[in-house]
């Protein structure tokens, strides 16, 4: 059973029980937040591009290529050098559930063009689809990014594909966080990332039942082996806390380069895998070497377009209700461990979001990456108008 399915039917049944937590606003969050973190004098720089509706691939490609650079000039790349591009794979729908493909070749032909001898594009897609074992594996991650389109596309730029499970059980490393993490030990990554000189973050910009929004923090999901990505679902209490801390890994602070999302197609409900698509006359490419600051627009623009929402389209009770967050995540738990594991797992506290503020992820990874990071938002090409530049700086400031 997928897990939308799942959820509407435990809509239904719960809609009484659970009317008491739900909310009249939309997007409303459903617990007090953080105040705002001390901002840092470190500035970071987000490079938008705009991209028209109904534009053609080469523009799209094009204003991929020009937020890439940007927001960043690859003097970290050298001649012959290997990369790893990690996209969000998390089932095979296409894109805005997954990351674009048309970003992913554009990405591709870039790197390449750039002197990188060898481009690999991988990833691990979600418990309701694939599963491993220290006894064996269900599901393929290669059949799904096919269905996504994604594969194709990277293939025909020039990449190699590379999909963890088919590595086998012990093809993972313990990967060491900072102390103090919520984390019980260091995290399962896959050892691909020890044989790469740098890695590409291409998520998406997109609504989560869980976490109330997928980005490129949540986005290193991906890489865990099961028993990972069991700990953080069962331990659920400091589910956003472990998001923001899953990016401190020693791995991805000396290999992630730059983190790139395509959102001129934003997933604005329900997700991760389905819901409400909305596609903006202009749409942007989001590119920053600042996964934390990268996230701050990212979710400002996916807030912008949730308001752009017709009423008949919001996914009302399953988008908001923390209840039905909680079950679908003990769920998730049960998929990945059993039944004792979903008999222990904790509570889930919904993180629905209204403000950019309002992040438990972000609001954790402003304190464990060293402060606020003063947002310098850059247009990247003249698609960006004056307006929606204003906009999203005013939903960000400190």
């Amino acid at each position: 059973m997928k897990r939308r399915d799942f959820l509407k039917g435990i809509a239904g049944l719960s809609a009484l029980a659970v009317s008491p937590y739900s909310s009249n606003s939309y997007g409303a969050s459903q617990e007090p937040q953080e105040a705002k973190p001390l901002p840092t004098d470190r500035q970071a720089l987000v490079s938008l591009a705009g991209v028209s509706r109904g534009g053609s691939e080469e523009a799209f490609k094009a204003a991929v290529r020009e937020s890439a650079s940007e927001a960043t000039d690859f003097s970290w790349l050298s001649k012959g050098d290997s990369l790893f591009i990690k996209p969000a794979l998390n089932s095979g729908v296409p894109y805005p559930s997954t990351t674009s493909p048309l970003a992913i070749a554009a990405m591709v032909e870039l790197l390449r063009d750039k002197g990188a001898s060898r481009v690999i594009v991988g990833d691990m897609c979600g418990i309701e689809h694939v599963k491993l074992s220290p006894d064996g594996l269900t599901g393929s991650s290669r059949r799904l990014m096919e269905a996504s389109g994604m594969a194709k596309a990277a293939q025909a730029a020039g990449a190699e594909l590379h999909f963890f499970e088919e590595a086998g059980w012990d093809a993972f490393y313990e990967d060491p966080m900072a102390s103090g993490a919520h984390w019980k030990r260091g995290l399962m990554m896959p050892r691909i990332l020890k044989e790469v000189d740098h890695i590409i973050l291409m998520p998406r910009c997109a609504r989560h039942v869980l976490a109330g929004s997928t980005l490129g923090l949540k986005a290193a999901v991906g890489y865990w082996r099961t028993d990972t990505r069991l700990e953080y679902h069962r331990d659920a209490a400091t589910f956003h806390e472990k998001t923001a801390e899953s990016n401190t890994v020693e791995t991805l602070l000396k290999k992630q380069r730059l983190i790139l999302s395509a959102a001129d197609k934003i997933l604005t409900t329900f997700g991760p895998d389905d819901g409400y698509v909305h596609q903006p006359e202009i749409g942007l490419v989001i590119a920053s070497e600042s996964v934390v600051a990268h996230d701050m627009v990212s979710l400002a623009w996916l807030l912008e377009n949730r308001r752009r929402i017709p009423a008949e389209k919001q996914d009302g009770f399953i988008d908001h209700s923390p209840l039905v967050a909680s079950i679908a995540n003990d769920w998730v738990v049960f998929k990945l461990g059993g039944l004792k594991a979903a008999i222990a797992s904790d509570k889930l506290i919904k993180n629905d979001i209204k403000t950019v503020w309002d992040d438990r992820v972000l609001n954790h990874a402003y304190t464990i990456f060293g402060g606020t990071p003063k947002v310098a938002i850059q247009a990247a090409n003249g698609m960006l108008s004056d307006a929606l530049k204003k906009s999203l700086t005013g939903m960000i400031m400190v």
